[in-house]
């Protein structure tokens, strides 16, 4: 798993590099697909997806996908405001705030969308698939449906 820091600022990283064969007449032609994950560090992160012929280009187009598509995400000293729960397809994960000094405990695809999100402190668990394409978009779905308090205070007209 590369990790890097772009030109803007943005943390970089490459989840998974899948390569396909299509078999031709000549033999086997070659294809690859890359999972990037992107994020500023600061509460915004986002994923993408890019195909191509060779492995560069296919994780160019996904750091671009991952770039455009990136979502606002609430940090509260370090970690998240609640546990939420994402799926996509089957896979499925469940996020849990920390303590402080608990550090990212998480497997590898979650790990990356946590750390380029800039969460220091969480407890994850995946269920379902394992497979690291699924596992990152179920991520970032549990991260969109964070809210904190002063959000649902505005959104429902109440103290709490």
């Amino acid at each position: 798993m590369a990790t890097d820091t772009t030109s803007s600022g943005l943390i970089e990283r490459t989840v998974k590099i899948k390569r396909c064969a299509a078999v031709v007449k000549g033999g086997r032609r070659f294809s690859f697909a890359a999972m990037v994950v992107v994020g500023d560090g600061n509460g915004k992160v986002g994923c993408g997806y890019g195909k191509a012929n060779e492995v560069p280009p296919s994780v160019e187009k996904a750091n671009k996908q991952a770039t455009r598509a990136m979502v606002e995400i609430p940090i509260v000293e370090g970690s998240i405001p609640h546990e939420v729960k994402g799926r996509f397809g089957a896979a499925k994960v469940v996020l849990l705030p920390a303590g402080p000094g608990t550090g990212v405990i998480a497997g590898s695809a979650v790990r990356a969308v946590c750390e380029a999100a800039g969460i220091k402190n969480i407890l994850t668990k995946s269920f379902g698939s394992n497979n690291p394409v699924t596992l990152v978009k179920a991520t970032v779905e549990a991260l969109k449906q964070l809210r904190t308090e002063e959000d649902i205070q505005r959104l429902r007209g109440v103290e709490l």
